[in-house]
């Protein structure tokens, strides 16, 4: 304690009771020649009552020397006090009773990506050197002390701090002492090895540690002197979710899916439409040089206070609103509207990488622009660079429901036109949000597994832009009272499409229920290939079987509308649109074909209004190119298939992002009053780009890509331009081509130098106004070289 005097050993029990012998006390004096005494000040006085051990007590009754006097004070006599008796060490060196202070020299965190850290934490694929480990594990680290450390004598704990205001009681501030027996779900660190003054550490973290960037502090003290060394590490630690570790949330037990989910970083994402589906990949680049800092700005910059961090649905659920720029600056900005001027196109992206460090250089300005599968890519990256098991999933037919009716609601005149003020309702053609995995603890038992979660700006949750986490195995029963964000899901991939028609008092009558018109094709990567895996069956049961059923009325029950399937339809009249093989091709004619069906034992008659109408994606119309009336009459059980064509001029200059069409169908059976109606959407199929390699894949060897594309339209192609990029073949850059004549192919050859061995994708995507959605992808194996 402070002011307390050094005993010698041997004599600690002296002095204890009343009347004994005072202890031998240690004065030490170590002078210069001719140097003068210094008056003690206030800094002094207060460093010696610190720091006794330290601060020697000076004597001002010894002459200037070298040596060290033990002074043995006699019992006590009334007599004066005893000369003292000296004692001279040789050589006139001062040898100190108490033991040499413990220090830290140095700390090698073991952090390289060979080292055992990187490789048991699975974090060996991030560039550097950084100590990047995975919570719920043991790491080990090194030090380098300036003498052998005794267990008897010595104490070291290592400090860990994350956050702006570290603190003990939310988990921000860890202190880990040393331990004879590590234990799971603590922090403790035990001495493995111990060689001369270098020892080895194993450290052990609890799987509900929170994630993020620690700095290390190590502090040791010896048991004879009060005062504590304190050394702070070069290198932090980055904390990570542990997909591996059973005890955290995020535990996958299939290693081939924690393969695919957590350690590829790169995959596919789906997108036209549920008939025309057509593909992309997409570098996710979770390991790339960068994105982990970036990760790691964005926690920063978000909202949540870093003791939130350990908490899987709490992060997902601040990242699903910090991935869009819509309310919080987040990483990436939303553009439908067809003008990117000013920034990127949505569909020339095809990498996270370039966004987030670009989001990260800039200190926090949103990037401009993104679209869904953006959004989505985005998310992908982040969550599987944190450790998280995502991908992305892609819905056609996806329903936006405006008023929590969780119908999708279309609003009819007496004469069976749309409302366009009241149809706010949508049905996009395709949307892409992400699946990621975890326990969810705050959800009755059965709720964990794949949560959806969206970052796409749509509505707001709790008044931010965001959606999710919300349970598969909630949307698909129906329970949508389970948070977060289950409603909106449901209604997305499960909802029917209600038709009102206007009554002549103002009112509304709902004369058609469509039930399967969304929700169709729900897609993603399959697990260790490029195919394509449906999972539509995740989200709900088989439409139209009695458990299907089941789950919308029950959801409905929660609704706006609750009292929507109170009454039954007849129907006995069908109305279907099909198309032959994949469908229409950008610049020729689009055909379709229009089957009507009778099953009544009687005639029918009605009449079809057909309107065909350019849209965005997101099931907003950007305007009507055709209408016209179609007369049906049909015989007892009659099947009619009518041809409908549109030609090429008469939407080629009405397309926007995506080249996608609705066609809408409306009618009423004469002698039932029955309404008929259908909604398809398609899209024109553009090009791909045919990527073709040229020369062996050898690492650091020069070898080249031919990239050919032709222009399918009749029309020149103005500004095209291509991008590039392949991870470990070269970065992504950008290649002007200029103006394309029409049904002109373009040929470019890419000369480039593999980094990194193994299969490999080379990406390319075409940015131009007049056509989207032109990409091709090239596998490439490279060799060692």
């Amino acid at each position: 304690m402070p002011g307390e005097r050094l005993a010698v050993r041997g004599t600690s029990e002296v002095g204890r009771f009343p009347g004994a012998a005072p202890p031998t006390r240690v004065e030490l004096t170590i002078h210069k020649d001719g140097e003068k005494k210094l008056e003690e000040g206030g800094c002094r006085r207060w460093f010696k009552k610190m720091c006794p051990c330290c601060c020697k007590r000076q004597s001002n009754t010894h002459d200037v020397t070298d040596k060290v006097e033990f002074v043995k004070p006699p019992a006590p006599t009334p007599t004066p006090t005893p000369e003292p008796a000296k004692l001279t060490v040789e050589n006139g060196e001062a040898k100190e009773m108490e033991e040499m202070k413990l220090s830290v020299c140095s700390v090698d965190l073991l952090s390289s990506k060979t080292d055992q850290n990187r490789k048991e934490h699975h974090t060996e694929l991030f560039q550097g050197d950084d100590m990047i480990i995975r919570r719920g594990q043991t790491f080990q680290i090194e030090m380098d002390l300036n003498r052998p450390f005794s267990a008897d004598n010595d104490k070291l704990y290592l400090d860990l701090k994350t956050g702006p205001l570290p603190l003990v009681s939310k988990g921000t501030h860890v202190i880990i002492p040393l331990v004879d027996h590590l234990e799971d779900e603590r922090w403790e660190a035990k001495i493995v090895e111990q060689n001369g003054n270098k020892i080895k550490l194993s450290v052990n973290s609890p799987a509900s540690a929170v994630i993020g960037l620690y700095g290390l502090t190590v502090t040791t003290s010896t048991s004879k002197c009060v005062a504590a060394n304190t050394h702070n590490s070069d290198k932090n630690i980055v904390m990570l979710f542990n997909p591996w570790c059973e005890e955290d949330a995020v535990f996958l037990d299939d290693e081939e899916e924690r393969k695919e989910y957590v350690l590829n970083d790169i995959g596919r994402i789906y997108y036209g439409t549920e008939k025309q589906i057509g593909a992309r990949t997409w570098n996710f680049g979770q390991f790339h040089e960068g994105v982990l800092e970036a990760c790691m700005f964005i926690l920063e910059k978000s909202d949540m206070p870093p003791s939130g961090r350990g908490d899987a649905v709490n992060v997902v659920r601040v990242l699903s609103a910090m991935i869009n720029a819509q309310d919080d600056f987040g990483v990436l900005v939303g553009n439908w509207s067809g003008d990117y001027s000013d920034g990127v196109s949505p569909s020339a992206w095809s990498s996270s990488v370039e966004i987030l460090r670009k989001y990260h250089s800039s200190n926090g300005t949103p990037v401009s622009y993104g679209q869904c599968w953006v959004f989505s890519g985005i998310t992908t990256t982040v969550l599987r660079c944190l450790g998280i098991p995502a991908r992305s999933v892609t819905n056609f037919q996806s329903a936006h429901d405006t008023d929590v009716s969780l119908t999708t609601d279309v609003y009819l005149d007496e004469d069976m036109e749309p409302i366009d003020y009241l149809n706010s309702d949508s049905v996009w053609n395709f949307h892409v949000w992400n699946d990621c995995w975890m326990a969810r603890q705050d959800l009755p038992p059965g709720h964990g597994g794949w949560q959806a979660i969206d970052s796409t700006p749509q509505e707001t949750s709790q008044g931010t832009f965001r959606c999710g986490p919300a349970s598969h195995n909630a949307i698909r029963s129906g329970q949508v009272y389970l948070k977060h964000d289950t409603p909106f899901v449901f209604a997305e991939v499960n909802s029917d499409k209600i038709f009102w028609q206007r009554n002549p008092d103002a009112g509304f009558t709902q004369i058609h229920c469509e039930k399967k018109a969304v929700g169709h094709h729900i897609s993603t990567k399959a697990v260790g290939s490029d195919e394509r895996a449906d999972i539509t069956h995740l989200y709900k049961y088989q439409e139209g079987s009695e458990e299907e059923r089941i789950a919308v009325e029950t959801a409905s029950r929660f609704g706006s509308k609750p009292d929507t399937y109170s009454t039954a339809l007849a129907q006995d009249v069908l109305v279907e649109v099909k198309m032959e093989g994949e469908g229409p091709r950008m610049g020729a004619d689009a055909k379709l074909s229009i089957v009507v069906k009778n099953l009544s034992s009687q005639s029918r008659r009605t009449t079809l209004h057909s309107q065909v109408a350019v849209m965005y994606y997101t099931g907003v119309l950007k305007g009507t190119i055709r209408k016209e009336q179609i007369p049906v009459e049909l015989l007892p059980n009659e099947e009619k298939t009518f041809d409908w064509v549109l030609p090429y001029q008469q939407y080629q200059n009405q397309l926007v992002d995506q080249a996608a069409l609705m066609l809408t169908l409306s009618g009423r059976v004469s002698e039932t009053q029955q309404v008929v109606a259908n909604q398809t959407t398609f899209r024109l199929l553009t090009p791909d780009l045919n990527i073709t390699p040229v020369g062996d894949a050898i690492v650091g060897k020069e070898m080249a890509a031919k990239i050919t594309f032709t222009n399918p339209l009749p029309r020149m192609l103005k500004g095209v331009v291509f991008r590039v990029e392949g991870l470990g073949l070269q970065k992504g850059h950008e290649v002007i081509v200029g103006d394309v004549g029409g049904h002109s192919t373009v040929t470019l050859t890419e000369h480039f130098v593999p980094t990194q061995p193994g299969p490999r994708k080379l990406v390319a995507c075409l940015d131009c106004k007049q056509l989207t959605q032109v990409h091709g992808v090239a596998d490439i194996v490279v060799l060692e070289n």
